[in-house]
């Protein structure tokens, strides 16, 4: 009997990964979103609002390449309290920084390996994010087509 290699594409992984890191946050009381553009134009993809009002953004690489390719992970930071990248368990997580956070996540569901450091936003920007996320959410729960949080 021969030995059946199964592989995954890049989109797969993707999806896993999102689908994973959501269902940790849910798990966590967060409430995702995946696929939110910030006012910066940037899509973070996913943004999750916390019970307490904190807003986590977190970015699904789904390998090296991916990671090596897409830099703007910074422009990120103006629009949460924490960041946190996303993995498949055989990411190399070695060539992460060691500044934000860090899950390890599969289709199912995942772990926090590094807690993201918190940097409070100040309240006027959160009270802006807060009420966006709220109507993008509501928009979508509606069936309308919607990513853009409000500037």
């Amino acid at each position: 009997m021969g030995v059946t290699i199964v592989t995954v594409s890049r989109p797969e992984i993707t999806a896993a990964v999102t689908r994973g890191a959501a269902r940790l946050l849910a798990e966590m009381r967060y409430a995702p979103l995946a696929e939110v553009t910030l006012p910066n134009g940037r899509r973070a993809d996913l943004m999750a609002l916390s019970p307490r009002g904190q807003i986590v953004i977190v970015e699904v690489k789904s390998g090296l390449e991916d990671y090596r390719v897409d830099r703007k992970w910074h422009e990120y930071m103006p629009y949460c309290d924490s960041f946190a990248f996303a993995v498949a368990p055989e990411f190399p997580r070695e060539i992460l920084p060691e500044q934000p956070g860090l899950i390890v996540c599969d289709g199912f569901g995942g772990a926090v390996l590094r807690e993201a450091p918190v940097v409070s936003l100040a309240g006027a920007r959160r009270k802006a994010l807060i009420i966006a996320f709220g109507r993008l959410a509501a928009l979508r729960a509606a069936g309308v087509a919607a990513t853009e949080l409000e500037g």
